[in-house]
């Protein structure tokens, strides 16, 4: 059909005022999210704050945690929503605006100069320099109005962040470290076959003799002899985070699947914590460490392993720049939240308050160090992991991200890079992709690879977003990164990374996902459990629980151990399909991931830490 001039000029002249209207829509409805968001702010709840409050005066309420908890995350749930809607508005905002200039320009640049009087008789309101004005002035005042509010609305989080005014400057050095010789981590990660487990990759590992200044309390200058952990040991131990490389491997195999700990079948025994945390227990050979700690105090606890008798408990305390007040952390979070490290000859913790501290297996301090009090709303959660003889932290807050490589004799910084990103909860993962080391970190916006020898970030792709508390997994060549509200990513590592596939379908907000056998698995706080394929993403099966997932999934002895909020551990076969083994329950609340020892799990409860055996 060929169309007259004038037709095009009509047509041009209703999709501008159409996309003119949408946008006025669009202008109204971001104005409204803006008004919104300062009324009922999700984010400063007056209901939360309430119950934190009661929360603090009768600590041992179970029910009170597990409101605060839905309550959270569903004010989490809320900003996240509505972030998303300030977003997409802001991108349809600027597309009606263009299509608008677009379409008038088009009307404009096509109508005759000298128009007939009979049509400018029947549309005068194209011709009246008035309405144009009042069009103009509305627009453009609608525009500007809803751009401020956009603005304001996506900043509303700083309001909660916390504020440097909280803490005395004369008594807390906020998120700075001392510096000394900069060198980078070279970094190791597992994958071998044993039966129906993941390619073995060999970490090797040279002690050597240094010669370092101890950065103690005393600062005291020693000959200090590096130790350095084997590979082998690492793997027969639960070192760190989800295993010997931080990435959900346990390469236990003599390892029970049926217990009940209300009934207290197959359990040896249980020891109840001084203080709560949600740190997971790490293992060497008969002795489990984990953390705990409260507004009074922050505290190392060592348990015999054959006994659950508790062998002696460590107090952080008096270490320089530590803080006279604590920082604001949410209930679910706490002080304790981030797991211990160890390389056989030393443990290490670190704190909500930035407290580190590093102790002989018998609970004799070594040094102790703060690392700046972490501006993080909910509480620092990221877990330590070791390499050779460097203890590797990821301390990525609100006011950016670093990672910081400290000697594990001295506590002296040995390195630190400073990352272009945003606060994250999840840790650090050490993998061998068959060419290199690299220490994968997840964060917002990015999933990112340090060179541990040089500091020097390999690559980096941009694909997350929100509060990043999965940490990353890797098998088959490949990296697997997922968040709530973000993507589920499989990334294939080099000079020039690539996204290999990606899915949006199943996202989980704080379990991270586990590699092994051809196969990825996600929980997610809703209750769902999905497999996909590595090469391709494909979706291999789900399956639905009535309790969501906080507890990252583990695979030992051919099967993967995932435990839900309510404590019962779902047992399956690590395969193409569902398999169920079986469902113990421990009889007490968990958001930790079980620990693996030779014949036995650990299980962190809400109160309790229960040892399982046959």
């Amino acid at each position: 059909m060929n169309l007259q001039p004038n037709d095009k000029i009509n047509i041009a002249r209703k999709i501008a005022w159409l996309a003119a209207g949408f946008s006025v829509i669009i202008c109204v409805l971001l104005i409204v999210n803006f008004i919104q968001s300062k009324s009922v702010n999700p984010i400063e709840s007056e209901t939360l704050k309430a119950l934190v409050e009661r929360l603090k005066s009768d600590p041992q309420n179970e029910a009170l945690i597990n409101e605060i908890r839905a309550f959270d995350l569903l004010a989490r749930k809320a900003y996240f929503t509505s972030q998303w809607q300030l977003r997409t508005g802001g991108y349809l905002l600027l597309l009606g605006i263009i299509v608008t200039i677009l379409s008038v320009r088009y009307v404009l640049s096509n109508k005759p100069k000298f128009g007939e009087l009979e049509e400018i008789e029947k549309e005068p309101y194209l011709d009246s320099v008035l309405a144009r004005k009042w069009i103009i002035y509305v627009g453009g005042s609608l525009f500007v109005l809803a751009s401020v509010s956009g603005i304001l609305s996506y900043n509303s989080l700083n309001a909660y962040q916390f504020s440097k005014s909280e803490v005395k400057t004369d008594e807390v050095v906020v998120e700075t470290a001392q510096t000394s010789e900069e060198k980078i981590v070279e970094e190791t990660t597992a994958a071998a076959t044993q039966e129906n487990i993941v390619p073995e990759e060999i970490m090797k590992a040279e002690p050597k003799t240094v010669a370092e200044e101890v950065k103690t309390e005393t600062a005291a200058k020693t000959e200090s002899s590096v130790f350095v952990a084997s590979q082998k040991d690492l793997r027969a131990n639960y070192p760190f985070f989800r295993g010997a490389e931080g990435n959900g491997i346990a390469w236990q195999t003599n390892v029970p699947t049926q217990w009940d700990g209300a009934a207290g079948t197959n359990i040896l025994w249980k020891a109840k914590f001084p203080k709560r945390g949600f740190s997971s227990p790490i293992v060497w050979k008969n002795k489990v460490f984990i953390t705990g700690a409260d507004n009074a105090g922050r505290e190392v606890y060592c348990y015999d392993l054959n006994s659950g008798k508790l062998l002696w408990t460590a107090l952080a305390d008096n270490i320089p720049g530590s803080p006279s007040k604590m920082p604001s952390v949410t209930a679910d979070t706490g002080f304790a939240a981030s797991t211990m490290a160890t390389n056989g000859n030393s443990v290490f913790a670190i704190f909500a308050t930035g407290d580190l501290l590093a102790l002989d297996m018998d609970g004799k301090r070594l040094w102790a160090k703060n690392l700046g009090v972490p501006d993080n709303h909910y509480g620092h959660s990221s877990s330590l992991i070791i390499y050779k003889d460097k203890l590797l932290i990821q301390y990525d807050t609100n006011k950016g991200g670093k990672l910081i490589a400290l000697s594990t004799a001295s506590g002296a910084e040995m390195w630190t890079t400073v990352r272009k990103s945003k606060i994250s909860w999840s840790s650090p993962v050490l993998v061998n992709t068959g060419n290199r080391m690299e220490l994968i970190l997840t964060t917002d916006p990015n999933v990112d690879s340090y060179d541990p020898e040089t500091g020097k970030e390999l690559w980096s792709v941009k694909c997350l977003m929100g509060e990043v508390g999965p940490s990353a997994a890797y098998s088959d060549g490949l990296v697997f990164a997922a968040n709530e509200y973000a993507t589920f990513a499989a990334i294939k590592p080099g000079s020039t990374p690539e996204i290999v596939w990606q899915t949006d379908e199943f996202l989980p907000e704080v379990a991270s996902p586990l590699a092994v056998n051809g196969v990825v698995i996600i929980a997610t706080s809703y209750g769902t459990v999905a497999a996909f394929d590595t090469a391709d993403g494909t979706l291999l099966w789900e399956q639905e629980h009535s309790d969501g997932f906080y507890a990252s999934p583990v695979y030992a002895a051919g099967n993967v151990y995932l435990i839900d909020m309510a404590g019962v551990c779902h047992i399956f076969k690590a395969g193409r399909e569902f398999q169920l083994v079986a469902e113990p329950a421990l009889g007490e609340k968990t958001v930790c991931a079980p620990v693996f020892a030779d014949g036995k799990i650990l299980i962190r409860g809400f109160d309790n830490l229960y040892c399982i055996g046959k």
